[in-house]
């Protein structure tokens, strides 16, 4: 990236039409240190994206969720029943062209870019429309399964189907939710019947986003299995039979939601749907949970998008509206408002990368795999707690306009309740992490490592943050060795364990990038990393000096340059 442009960004009124990729440099640093070949290979196709986003994407979410959401057609000109979910032309045209653009395909073929760049562009896609990132996530899901565990003549015959970028690709759903608890899949009642080399699947999947997907995973139990995890399958449900007639599947009902009302979520019913395998038991919970960590990361990302946003809306509102002839942006407490959502914003997206990282990490080693499923728990959780606070943050800023579906705030707070609820909620995540962390594999190590290893090279101008931080990893170090110790504690700890460990990861990565950014002549970020290392402080009162940050102002939050 081009460090040489040091002057703050500036925005206009409205962020319809903004570039959402080149106007943010923290990214694009982020990634410049992160994945140094991808922007080089791909910066060109990034800025064309965001470009796009900001603009016909932006201006199809409004045009979707106010006016023209999913709608279901129950029956035919015959009064046959044939559930088939009718979406407005220009939400299909803008879900045709993110694959075209490569959203999922690029990270397949004979050059494949990491899957970070899918989740980045993701992560672009939410902060203008979480109702086109969901089924780009699921559609990634299941080709991210398809690539790595389905039997050969599955992947080839159904993983090009998804990667194609010729606008023409099938869209992926996640079909694990029942009626008895989305949390609870071992408890799956769908059943499966073997019918030649294939399968019919017969029951009701309670909450199938992206309804009316081309092509779907579903856990199923076949018949005879035995009850539980050991008992399930994973298999793979197209809309339409390779002959081109409809699959024996239907949508029997939309679900009414409080946000993404872009997105068709709906129950559906399947009566002898034909399928193919790609995972026997007791291997299909093992594939259906390798979709969902694939779609957490993707929600870490989004909700990181999602976050940006608000910060976006309370920037472009208080740069322009005065009270009393003052800038709000000018006040006090607007300017500590604003700077706490860059920098939570900024943690967020680190913490997001951190996920992504460890996820594509390869190799089975436990240590490996232990840092994979903790990072992702820690990522998962927090992110999406953020952005809903910086969604509602963002409502209060602009005021009544904000309260109003007129402004983009009031679909931003609704669309980022979503984050926290799916692929697992807050105590979902926990329980993940416990068994990430002090279970049989050793994430409470890797955790420990990682953040030691940051506070400890950090430079000495740096120390004073992470002297701040050092009690707060003891803290997390002593609740680790009392849950080895008395594992039958987890279920009550891990949630108050969960979200110091989240933040304190988040504050060390912040820490991390001030460091890296220091050496290149720029104290911005840590500028920002000091600021929400305070928060983590327990000793830390009201600050009653003047605030440094203040004083830099439009360059600490149009993320220009601080000079060291």
């Amino acid at each position: 990236m081009d460090r040489t442009e040091t002057r703050p960004i500036e925005l206009p009124p409205a962020i319809r039409g903004l570039n959402l990729f080149t106007t943010d440099r923290d990214l694009q640093r982020r990634l410049a240190r992160r994945s140094p070949d991808l922007l080089p290979r791909f910066g060109e196709r990034l800025a064309a994206f965001g470009a796009w986003v900001g603009d016909a994407v932006e201006a199809q979410a409004d045009y979707t969720s106010r006016h023209a959401p999913p709608r279901l057609e129950t029956h035919d000109g015959q009064g046959a029943p044939v559930g088939r979910v009718v979406l407005n032309a220009e939400y299909r045209a803008c879900h045709a062209e993110a694959y075209r653009r490569g959203v999922v395909g690029l990270a397949y073929g004979p050059e494949p870019a990491p899957h970070l760049l899918s989740f980045v562009m993701g992560g672009v896609l939410s902060q203008a429309d979480v109702s086109l990132h969901c089924p780009v996530t699921l559609t990634g899901a299941v080709a991210w399964v398809l690539d790595r565990l389905a039997p050969d003549p599955v992947r080839a015959r159904w993983l090009p189907q998804l990667t194609r970028m010729d606008g023409q690709a099938l869209t992926g759903g996640t079909w694990a939710t029942e009626l008895h608890g989305g949390t609870d899949v071992a408890a799956t009642t769908t059943v499966a019947e073997p019918d030649g080399g294939a399968w019919r699947l017969t029951g009701l999947k309670w909450f199938t986003s992206n309804a009316g997907a081309g092509i779907a995973l579903a856990t199923a139990r076949p018949r005879g299995a035995p009850d539980g995890a050991r008992g399930l399958g994973c298999y793979l449900v197209p809309s339409a039979l390779p002959d081109g007639t409809q699959n024996r599947l239907h949508v029997r009902r939309l679900k009414d939601k409080v946000g993404t009302c872009g997105l068709a979520t709906g129950e559906t019913v399947l009566d002898g749907a034909w399928a193919v395998e790609v995972a026997p038991p007791p291997h299909g919970l093992k594939a259906m949970l390798e979709a969902l960590e694939y779609s957490r990361v993707h929600n870490a990302f989004g909700a990181a998008g999602l976050h940006r946003r608000a910060l976006l809306e309370s920037l472009a509102w208080t740069s322009h509206r005065r009270v009393g002839g003052t800038l709000l942006r000018e006040t006090p407490m607007m300017r500590d408002a604003l700077l706490d959502l860059a920098a939570t914003q900024e943690a967020s997206a680190a913490l997001a990368f951190e996920a992504a990282e460890a996820f594509e990490a390869p190799g089975e080693d436990p240590v490996v795999e232990g840092w994979r499923r903790t990072a992702v728990a820690l990522a998962k959780y927090w992110t999406a707690a953020e952005a809903t606070a910086a969604a509602a943050q963002a409502v209060e800023i602009v005021g009544g306009n904000g309260y109003t579906e007129e402004w983009p705030t009031a679909r931003l707070y609704r669309d980022a309740l979503v984050t926290a609820v799916w692929e697992g909620p807050a105590n979902v995540q926990a329980l993940e992490f416990l068994r990430a962390a002090i279970g049989r594999l050793p994430g409470d190590q890797a955790f420990l490592g990682r953040v030691a290893g940051i506070l400890d090279s950090a430079p000495e101008s740096l120390q004073p943050v992470a002297a701040r931080l050092r009690p707060v990893l003891e803290s997390c170090r002593a609740a680790f060795v009392h849950l080895r110790a008395r594992p039958e504690d987890g279920p009550r700890l891990a949630r108050k364990l969960m979200h110091p460990a989240a933040e304190l990861l988040a504050a060390a990565l912040m820490l991390e990038e001030a460091a890296a950014d220091l050496t290149a002549g720029d104290r911005r970020k840590a500028l920002l990393a000091g600021r929400f290392a305070a928060r983590l402080d327990p000793e830390g009162g009201i600050d009653l000096a003047e605030d440094p940050l203040h004083a830099l102002f439009d360059d600490v939050i149009g993320q220009g340059a601080c000079p060291a």
